[in-house]
């Protein structure tokens, strides 16, 4: 099957203080640390965060996308952050926005198919979107 061309457009789920570490790392990291999913990620594809919730264990509820990049690494690579922990990495370039709140948003995204249960999509962690999901969201966020 041959490659498709010009960018594909991804949510990533990721709590609020893990999207303000990769702003600073300039990195995107998926699966708490996995690789697979990130091999899917290709140059020029871009990505919308989804923070839940400020922190990953616990933390207060955001609710709102709260930032936008541009996948601009080749492969994903490994780093050691303690003995134990060595995630895998795209580097990816952040662009100014500010956060928007998905409830305004929900009537309008194709991939929420049950806006009773909207949240369900975004348990999935990294997933394609349609590039008019991706503008919504984006246009939102400007």
């Amino acid at each position: 099957m041959p490659e498709a061309t010009g960018p594909r457009y991804w949510v990533a789920t990721v709590s609020l203080d893990h999207v303000r570490g990769a702003e600073r790392g300039g990195f995107t990291q998926a699966d708490h640390g996995a690789s697979t999913r990130l091999r899917r990620l290709r140059p020029g594809d871009r990505i919308a965060y989804y923070s839940p919730r400020t922190s990953l264990r616990g933390g207060t509820p955001v609710r709102q996308f709260t930032a936008l990049a541009t996948v601009t690494g080749d492969a994903p690579y490994q780093v050691t952050v303690s003995a134990d922990f060595r995630p895998w990495r795209l580097d990816v370039e952040f662009h100014p926005s500010r956060p928007a709140d998905v409830g305004p948003l929900v009537p309008q995204l194709s991939f929420v198919t049950d806006p009773a249960h909207w949240g369900l999509p975004f348990r999935r962690g990294l997933f394609t979107v349609p590039a008019a999901d991706f503008a919504t969201v984006a246009d939102a966020m400007r």
